[in-house]
């Protein structure tokens, strides 16, 4: 029975006070009336049912309708970058696709929807903000998150993206071993770019080193949560800006533009030195080959003259008056051939010392007839 029938102000004593020795609570709606409300739903009930009262294939009716209810429950839509994770009695026992599916009916199965297919993205070293100025984000820089320390103990600021997924297989592992997963992997990636920046030159993080940096990272993200179970899977790391810290940078770039400097006039000379040697080395290979052929000349007609000699010494042995003769004669012919000749008669004044002449320069050298006699000849003959 409720209580304002009972009369007397209520169980707790007489007057209108409340359970605590209050007056009466007017301030606020009362509670509705648990009594009230069962009997609204069973005169209602009635109404809906023929003959106006609720009998046993009425009862039946209402079993079937809330158990078919029940079943229906368990129809389930997972979207495209989801994954329905099935759970029976808390227990994980399967993984569904996206579509229509269906599990056992609350409380035997529950299911999540864990956006399983979808890359997320995390930044570190640098957030989003709200820009009002601009009407839009901004990229605002966190230093406690991107200064770090390099080998050769100096500082560089390096902010970088990570690109992560869930497994397809540790969807299991992602819902139930880890608690905070963001934050998990976004620690996880500060330790190991740490990790790395502290091994490494601050040269090489500043040049070329980038993509061997985002490789080790990747792969050491990857091994570290693989032992967590977090069954989160490490698709890219991104360095975006690897620069030293803003105190000290314009005397990084300077430094960067004495070494660019530096590159370029060995490239000039690398350049020069690659076109002098080749010709330096080709000349020398001339120089030798002439050589070379010199020295194969000299040595062959060496041979010739000493095999000329041997065949006139033989010549001479078997006739040495007649190839003595001989060997004078062709040498005097040899020697007085071009030279001027006088003759001496032997008389007691100079002027019997004449020049010689030979007989075939005295002798005027034949011309040829001229047309002019050929037409006299031709008009003695008529």
């Amino acid at each position: 029975m409720p209580w304002k029938n009972q009369g007397g102000g209520g169980p707790w004593g007489s007057g209108p006070k409340g359970p605590w020795g209050q007056g009466p609570q007017s301030v606020g709606p009362r509670p509705p009336d648990l009594e009230d409300l069962l009997r609204r739903g069973q005169d209602k009930m009635q109404q809906l049912l023929p003959g106006g009262h609720l009998g046993g294939m009425g009862i039946a009716l209402i079993l079937v309708g809330a158990l078919a209810i029940w079943g229906l429950s368990g129809f389930f839509r997972v979207q495209s970058e989801e994954l329905g994770v099935v759970l029976r009695f808390g227990k994980h026992v399967r993984t569904v696709q996206p579509g229509l599916n269906y599990h056992l009916p609350y409380p035997i199965e529950t299911v999540l929807l864990p956006k399983a297919l979808r890359v997320n993205t995390i930044s570190i070293g640098m957030t989003l903000i709200e820009d009002s100025a601009r009407r839009g984000r901004s990229m605002r820089d966190v230093p406690e998150e991107s200064l770090m320390l390099t080998g050769d103990e100096n500082i560089v600021d390096v902010d970088f993206t990570v690109l992560w997924r869930i497994k397809p297989d540790g969807v299991g592992n992602f819902l139930f071993n880890i608690q905070n997963p963001e934050g998990t992997v976004k620690a996880v990636a500060e330790s190991a770019m740490r990790e790395l920046i502290g091994r490494s030159l601050i040269q090489p993080i500043l040049t070329g080193a980038r993509t061997t940096i985002e490789q080790g990272v990747q792969e050491l993200m990857q091994r570290t949560l693989d032992d967590y179970g977090a069954g989160v899977l490490i698709t890219q790391v991104q360095m975006q800006k690897v620069d030293p810290p803003a105190q000290v940078i314009e005397a990084f770039r300077d430094v960067q533009a004495a070494r660019a400097d530096q590159e370029r006039l060995q490239n000039e000379a690398q350049t020069y030195a690659n076109r002098v040697l080749p010709d330096a080395r080709g000349r020398a290979a001339q120089i030798l080959q002439v050589a070379e052929g010199y020295k194969e000349q000299a040595v062959a007609e060496a041979k010739g003259q000493s095999a000329r000699f041997t065949k006139v010494y033989d010549e001479y042995a078997k006739a040495k008056d007649v190839t003595r003769q001989r060997i004078y004669l062709e040498t005097m012919e040899r020697i007085l051939g071009p030279s001027q000749k006088l003759v001496y008669d032997g008389g007691p004044s100079g002027s019997s010392i004449v020049p010689y002449l030979p007989l075939n320069e005295l002798s005027p050298p034949r011309q040829a007839p001229s047309a002019a006699g050929q037409q006299q000849q031709g008009g003695g003959t008529r």
